[in-house]
């Protein structure tokens, strides 16, 4: 009896990974700079309300803040697929990141050269939840540029961590980035499979 060979569809994988970085950083640009549905945002207007409360000193033209998340899928192949999730900036939202990063296999935390001290608190967070994470610097017009070596330092981030410059509003620049976290991701899981035994 014949048998014919089965050319069955590889099944698609799906991964998530989450976006997050200080209040005004560039996180809902990311997302909707490279999705490929219509992202889910959930804005809201920037009120009086948050006087004294958030500290709009550094981004002045913002008008609107992430009160929960944002959400946006990428297909990097034909069999992977990425879910990206955007954090809230904020400090009164940060009570959302655990769900938020629940199943997560990577982060990218988004760096803003003139507010670093804004950084410390993301990375400290997914260090603390040891889920491999890159820095991607969204390099802003009024900014100066730093040299990535001298901004891993400033944040005293360990040898191994990637960092990145990037545009967070440039597609191609923001698939780089998430490449390269998934690609980082995939080497700590590697690194961290027992060796086999012949």
């Amino acid at each position: 009896m014949d048998y014919a060979p089965t050319s069955a569809p590889r099944q698609a994988a799906s991964t998530k990974i989450v976006i997050a970085g200080g209040f005004g950083v560039g996180k809902t640009t990311l997302v909707g700079s490279v999705s490929e549905i219509v992202p889910l945002r959930t804005e809201a207007l920037v009120t009086n309300e948050s006087h004294g409360v958030d500290d709009l000193a550094a981004v002045p033209g913002k008008a609107t803040t992430t009160v929960a998340m944002d959400f946006g899928r990428l297909t990097l192949a034909e069999d992977l697929v990425l879910y990206l999730f955007g954090t809230p900036g904020q400090r009164r939202f940060w009570f959302m990141w655990d769900d938020l990063c629940r199943g997560a296999i990577g982060a990218i935390v988004i760096v803003d050269t003139a507010r670093l001290d804004e950084s410390f608190a993301p990375l400290d967070y997914f260090e603390s939840k040891e889920l491999p994470f890159i820095v991607a610097v969204n390099q802003f017009e009024d900014t100066m540029m730093y040299d990535l070596p001298d901004v891993a330092q400033a944040l005293a981030l360990p040898p191994d961590v990637p960092i990145i410059r990037m545009d967070a509003r440039d597609r191609e620049s923001s698939k780089r980035a998430l490449v390269r976290v998934t690609e980082y991701a995939l080497e700590c899981l590697t690194d961290s499979l027992p060796a086999k035994v012949n």
